[in-house]
């Protein structure tokens, strides 16, 4: 198979759907593969590096997308790459399809077979092509937060840890799962008083014995969000229905009534966000405010940490390129039912039932297209 690594073209995204050990690896087990040049330049990779893993350079992404039988991205395929999809061309990247009615339309129409690494499953019941970049997400909520709470960002002008003899910042956040895990950890890390809502049982105990008094954890109601929230000077968006659009839990009239300079940084923007307020920004641009309250809202948040993200992402990645690659997509889920719950688009249908939910398609079984 030949796999197809475009240039990223989303705003401020540096990542790659392969560094090059990984496409040592897919050469390896006797397949091709072709990288736009520049591809990797934002994280510190040469197109001389690629060569030397075994790949080609291909000239611009017109001759990836036209040639490949397999697209390996990080982000969401912009406007002018979902007009280069083609029939029965294999798509493997994150979508985020609920909240993104335009994407949706393109891919249906394209006739691929797209599958999103964040509702492909595991066999314990996670997400775990979503979970390295929501730690790496959930990390940099905290040092975006921080940085948006100093006075010259809007914020009210707090050091999140305080000093001796001044309280630190409450720093309040809606999800224990993985994102709000690695946020507390870093909240806490930097003395912040942090308090994390949810609406399991089971995780708030992980969380108490993973933190002990160091957070506070609350069940998750519409009266504890409502007063946590009004009482924060940092709220982290960690919310998080897999393949779905997230509920929103704040409301615009909480947001009105949160302290002046208090910020909301909203993780969960990728799905639509957990803030009514919110609305997707980027790097470029990544905060605006709403009735004196700051929002980061960036949807690529790991892209701001290529490096990082992009070693830990393709660590998940490689055995599901491998495996897509070497079998086809059909054997591959025949054999792998958790790659087949990343199915969310297939050949003009929507298999994703939550995505069909979100934006008024019928939902098509992929058992039932694929004959398994």
């Amino acid at each position: 198979m030949l796999v197809g690594i475009p240039k990223e073209v989303k705003i401020h995204e540096y990542r790659v759907g392969l560094m090059p050990a990984g496409v040592r690896e897919v050469v390896a087990h006797g397949h091709k593969v072709l990288v736009e040049t520049g591809a990797g330049m934002g994280v510190g990779v040469s197109d001389a590096d690629y060569r030397a893993a075994g790949a080609d350079i291909a000239f611009d992404a017109t001759e990836v997308f036209g040639t490949a039988d397999m697209i390996v991205k990080v982000k969401e395929p912009q406007v002018q790459e979902r007009a280069m999809l083609r029939k029965g061309q294999i798509l493997f990247t994150f979508l985020h399809l609920a909240p993104d009615p335009d994407q949706t339309r393109d891919l249906v129409e394209s006739g691929a077979v797209c599958i999103a690494y964040e509702t492909v499953t595991s066999p314990h019941g996670g997400l775990p092509l979503l979970a390295p970049m929501s730690e790496v997400a959930g990390r940099m909520s905290v040092q975006a937060g921080a940085h948006c709470l100093e006075k010259a960002q809007g914020g009210m002008g707090m050091l999140l840890g305080g000093v001796p003899g001044v309280e630190p910042a409450k720093v309040v956040i809606l999800g224990g799962g993985v994102v709000g895990r690695h946020a507390a950890q870093m909240a806490v890390g930097l003395g912040a008083g942090v308090t994390i809502l949810d609406r399991d049982v089971n995780v708030l105990q992980d969380l108490w014995t993973q933190f002990g008094r160091s957070v506070n954890t609350v069940f998750s109601t519409r009266d504890a969000i409502e007063r946590h929230v009004l009482a924060a000077h940092l709220v982290i968006g960690a919310v998080l229905v897999p393949g779905a659009t997230t509920p929103k839990l704040v409301t615009s009239e909480m947001v009105r009534r949160m302290q002046p300079g208090a910020v909301v940084v909203d993780v969960a923007i990728d799905q639509g966000g957990c803030v009514e307020t919110s609305h997707p920004t980027t790097h470029a641009d990544p905060i605006f405010e709403v009735d004196g309250v700051i929002h980061y809202c960036v949807a690529n948040m790991p892209g701001a940490v290529p490096r990082t993200a992009n070693l830990a992402l393709n660590n998940v990645t490689l055995p599901f390129v491998v495996a897509l690659a070497g079998k086809g997509y059909r054997q591959a889920m025949r054999d792998d039912r958790h790659l087949l719950a990343g199915l969310n688009v297939y050949s003009g249908e929507v298999t994703c039932r939550q995505v069909a939910e979100s934006l008024g398609y019928p939902h098509k079984a992929a058992e039932e297209l694929l004959g398994i």
